[in-house]
């Protein structure tokens, strides 16, 4: 917490690491999660939202939309449709627009407003506009020059995650592709984020993620500290009921 209050840019964003882009980036959405979940002061997550809420992928400008619209169809998506950047002006990506969306539902449960709601809304609609037809999501799009993308199974479970309230035929589609796609998969890093995101949906095969999970890891030496971190978020919220990516109805 001292780290993170620390060095919180001034305009309520924050680094990706201590001294780098004084503009912020993607991983503010990950820390005002974070800090809701341990029950930070309000004041640096108040200066966060602010941030968020003025942060969009550079299709939301008028003149990229109109590029979008005309002479670029290389990908196929309605640009009305905006979520937020890896980087300050840049496009739309799927994981954070993902996380950012669970950072303001989260805070609209306890502090509503109309421009949090509003913001909600595109970029949700967002999310199901980039899904794959089979279901599921890729990095950005769904379709690139006019062939299908396939699904990637950590992408997926973090857009479940931020549809975790949202029951529409698109979420359940993208379920049952995520159940079935994790079934038989080997990266603890990929059944990590799986089983979190099934736990949030309360589905069924989540326990069993979890189970697989532990018997990967019993079987590896070598695991980075982001996929231990999700390991352990995904074995407790299974067995507490404790899931800090959950957004609740």
């Amino acid at each position: 917490m001292d780290l993170l209050m620390r060095v919180q840019n001034p305009d309520g964003s924050w680094p990706a690491f201590e001294g780098d882009d004084p503009e912020g980036c993607w991983v503010t959405a990950l820390v005002l999660i974070a800090l809701r979940f341990v029950g930070a002061p309000p004041e640096p997550i108040e200066k966060t939202l602010r941030w968020l809420l003025h942060s969009r992928g550079r299709e939301g400008h008028w003149l990229w939309k109109w590029k979008f619209r005309t002479i670029d169809r290389r990908v196929q998506f309605d640009p009305d449709k905006y979520g937020w950047p890896w980087f300050p002006r840049t496009v739309s990506w799927v994981i954070p627009t993902a996380l950012s969306l669970i950072a303001l539902k989260q805070s609209l449960q306890c502090c509503p407003s109309e421009q949090a709601a509003a913001r909600v809304h595109v970029g949700t609609e967002m999310l199901y506009d980039r899904a794959c037809p089979e279901g599921g999501w890729n990095a950005g799009n769904g379709v690139v020059l006019g062939t299908a993308l396939r699904p990637h199974i950590d992408t997926t479970a973090v857009s479940l995650l931020a549809l975790s309230d949202d029951k529409q035929s698109p979420t359940s589609q993208a379920i049952k592709w995520l159940r079935e796609a994790s079934a038989e998969c080997r990266s603890a890093y990929s059944l990590a984020w799986s089983a979190i995101s099934l736990s949030a949906h309360q589905d069924d095969a989540a326990g069993n993620r979890v189970q697989r999970l532990i018997d990967l890891l019993s079987e590896s030496h070598s695991l980075d500290i982001e996929t231990l971190s999700l390991s352990a978020i995904a074995i407790v919220a299974n067995e507490h009921d404790a899931n800090p990516f959950e957004v609740r109805m």
